[in-house]
């Protein structure tokens, strides 16, 4: 078949995005220089095109199909392990889906059973096609597999051309950005792992080129304003992606600015000038990092223009990581992390290792691999292999850190595997909250190389999302029966997503630090609706225990409680509890109040401990949270005069009026919680409210720092002198 050179010219306006263009009529919406180029003896067949587009693939994707052969015995050497899971995963979709799929509930799996909206979600990801395209080769090439590869793709454009498949406005819309997005990147890494094989013919491998032009249009027409969130930066990716390599066609450039200009926007507005994507997970920051490491790599591989911001913006996507990671090298869940529900951390190294690849930063370099994840090894090129084989490592030199504009707050004492470290989530983002959880001002901690409290990932088709989304399962404060996510609701397309309509405000944020002495104050909204008022502190001493202090106050009567996460004996009734793990270390939480009542629940394996005050209108828990390495470093229970690491309790020289105050204190600091009024000999200190104050008084120099908030002033009555004094808890 021929195409005639009189064929008139369009432009990306006039591709369709509800059809798929014929073979016949593609050379039509070719440029007009790549139509000259073509052109011989008046006319060109279907197969210089196919042949023309093979090159410009080798050229212009990731890297040359050429070499997809050798390539492909490289992955198999690289990553043995990888062959079981993706011919399990392979199976399942051949199980469950006919290649002349359909697309529009209601249907039933080819075992019967109903199909329902995750699935179908699944399905239009077509995330399991990679898998296939694998098995082809696993499988010594057997053409079946290609041959369902293009089958269930004829399939969609037979849906599409029927009016069979699920819209946007359902909820679970086939062609919905994400879902189209996704389809496409996958969709691409096979075309490409396909091309050079017998069994691709020219004419399906036109039939690929034009269905990815359908998609590109429908993906620009329908995505024409900004809408946050990943699902339109995920289609914008694929509409970029689409643009680079398929530049031969009129107006593609069209849809590159259209999508660069929108990525950019995204990119000015999700990713706060603190680093971190502004829906304040791990899971959605490294989406983040995927979608615009696909656009950055082939931009800059076709020498496509790209704004510097990028670059910058790209860059502190990866030192956010590093800043937020655990001792380990791993980082803690926060909020909708869900690629391994109920795992207590998050693998950052695969992203990292992207990182390295892209930036060559040796901090970066410290978290990487010597080897791309599977997911990502086909979009590097042979030379960008190559140089991970001799990654540069450094440390990272930060330590203790603060996001001020996404709210979470780091202690750290350093880099050693068994360090310890504590992160505070202290924010709800206001433009898009509905991947946050309800666990606002509730802290995640590890030591000795083990998650002493952790949160869990989650996943949205599990029936408990609501329950592990929800504050039972953090490391929160509450009061009665109140838990902070309220008003939860599923979404509209049945997939098993839900958010909550309400969550509790942040205010009055603190971070300090100075030596060995760290510092976070701040309250929340969260339970003024039964009238009471609630704020929190976290106070690292040493770098070796923290202190956590819950304040409640109300004119009425209510319960007040601590929730742990973990395994917990009862060593002391509620007022000791304790977690061993593992490797023989553990954690130790002892309340300095005395406290009610303990009892503990549990789901999916994993367990907490609530702790309990009751029928009081104020009352503050003051906790010890003591990591220890080995048993004979834990808190002695038998003992009754109690020891912190050397810190004593309640052995303080100073002298107080009120009976509730408590003090810690260790050679000529102590440590007071809620205390107007100090003596010792001839000093007497008065402040102006009750305070949360260390006091350093050595050699007769006498240093105040406040705990609890950032100022105040105290009067000092010394020798029959008086003064007035401003003090605070100051940086370093």
């Amino acid at each position: 078949m021929f195409f005639l050179v009189w064929f008139q010219n369009v432009d990306a306006q006039t591709i369709p995005s509800n059809e798929i263009i014929d073979n016949d009529k593609l050379f039509s919406y070719l440029t007009k220089t790549v139509q000259n180029s073509l052109i011989s003896n008046g006319a060109t067949s279907q197969v210089d095109l196919a042949k023309y587009f093979r090159t410009k693939f080798s050229e212009r994707y990731f890297y040359n199909w050429k070499n997809n052969n050798k390539r492909f015995q490289e992955y198999t050497k690289l990553y043995p392990e990888s062959k079981a899971k993706h011919t399990a995963r392979a199976l399942d979709h051949l199980a469950k889906f006919p290649a002349e799929a359909q697309w529009k509930l209601p249907f039933n799996y080819q075992n019967g059973e109903p199909v329902n909206a995750y699935a179908l979600r699944h399905l239009a990801r077509q995330h399991k096609m990679i898998d296939i395209g694998y098995y082809y080769f696993y499988q010594n090439k057997d053409e079946q597999y290609l041959d369902y590869f293009t089958n269930q793709m004829a399939s969609l454009n037979t849906a599409l051309a029927n009016n069979k498949y699920e819209s946007i406005e359902d909820g679970n819309g086939v062609y919905e950005a994400f879902r189209s997005g996704y389809r496409i990147i996958n969709w691409l890494q096979l075309h490409n792992l396909f091309l050079g094989e017998s069994g691709y013919s020219d004419k399906e491998q036109l039939v690929t080129i034009a269905t990815f032009l359908q998609h590109a249009q429908h993906l620009y027409q329908r995505n024409q304003e900004f809408k946050s969130g990943n699902h339109q930066t995920r289609g914008l990716c694929a509409l970029a992606m689409l643009s680079i390599i398929l530049q031969d066609f009129e107006g593609t450039e069209l849809w590159y600015n259209h999508a660069m200009k929108l990525l950019g926007e995204h990119l000015d507005k999700e990713i706060n000038p603190d680093g971190f994507q502004f829906e304040r997970t791990i899971h959605y920051h490294m989406s983040d990092i995927g979608t615009y490491f696909y656009v950055y790599q082939l931009a800059k591989k076709s020498n496509t223009p790209i704004l510097p911001v990028w670059k910058n913006k790209l860059e502190s996507l990866f030192t956010t990581l590093v800043k937020i990671a655990y001792p380990d090298k791993s980082a803690p869940v926060l909020s909708d992390d869900t690629d391994t529900p109920w795992a207590e951390k998050n693998d950052i190294s695969g992203a990292m290792t992207l990182g390295y690849l892209l930036f060559e930063d040796p901090e970066i370099g410290y978290f990487a691999n010597n080897k791309l994840s599977t997911k990502f090894y086909w979009n590097a090129s042979a030379s960008q292999l190559d140089k991970l084989k001799n990654i540069q490592a450094v440390p990272p030199k930060e330590l203790s850190y603060v996001f001020p504009d996404t709210g979470y707050y780091i202690m750290r004492e350093g880099w050693n595997k068994k360090d310890n470290m504590l992160v505070i989530s202290a924010d709800v983002d206001e433009l898009k909250p509905d991947h946050q959880h309800g666990d606002i001002l509730g802290i995640q901690a590890m030591a000795n190389g083990q998650v002493i409290l952790p949160n869990y990932q989650v996943r949205y088709s599990l029936k408990d999302l609501e329950l592990f989304k929800n504050s039972m399962t953090k490391n929160v404060a509450l009061v009665d029966n109140e838990l902070q996510g309220k008003q939860y609701t599923s979404n509209k397309g049945g997939s098993g997503f839900g958010k909550f309509k309400n969550l509790p405000e942040t205010k009055n944020i603190t971070f300090l630090t100075n030596g060995n002495l760290e510092v976070f104050a701040g309250s929340h909204n969260g339970f003024e609706n039964i009238g009471v008022q609630y704020s929190r502190q976290v106070i690292s001493i040493d770098n070796s225990f923290w202190i956590v202090k819950d304040n409640f106050t109300s004119k009425t009567n209510h319960e007040y409680k601590q929730v742990w996460q973990g395994h917990y004996s009862l060593e002391n009734g509620s007022d000791l509890l304790r977690a061993s793990f593992i490797n023989g270390s553990g954690l130790d939480i002892f309340q300095l109040h005395k406290t009610d009542n303990v009892l503990t629940d549990g789901a999916r394996g994993k367990q907490w401990a609530v702790v309990s005050k009751k029928d009081t209108k104020n009352f503050n828990f003051i906790t010890v949270l003591f990591p220890f390495e080995t048993y004979d470093k834990r808190i002695d229970e038998t003992s009754k005069e109690k020891e912190f690491n050397g810190w004593k309790l309640n052995a303080s020289k100073w002298k107080t009026n009120n009976p509730e105050a408590i003090s810690l204190t260790k050679e000529d600091v102590s440590i007071f919680f809620s205390v107007k009024t100090l003596k010792f000999e001839n000093t007497k200190i008065t402040f102006e409210k009750e305070v949360d104050v260390l006091v350093n008084f050595k050699n007769e120099d006498l240093i105040l720092q406040l705990l609890n908030k950032k100022e105040g002033k105290a009067i000092i009555e010394k020798n029959g002198v008086t003064q007035t004094i401003n003090c605070a808890f100051e940086n370093n």
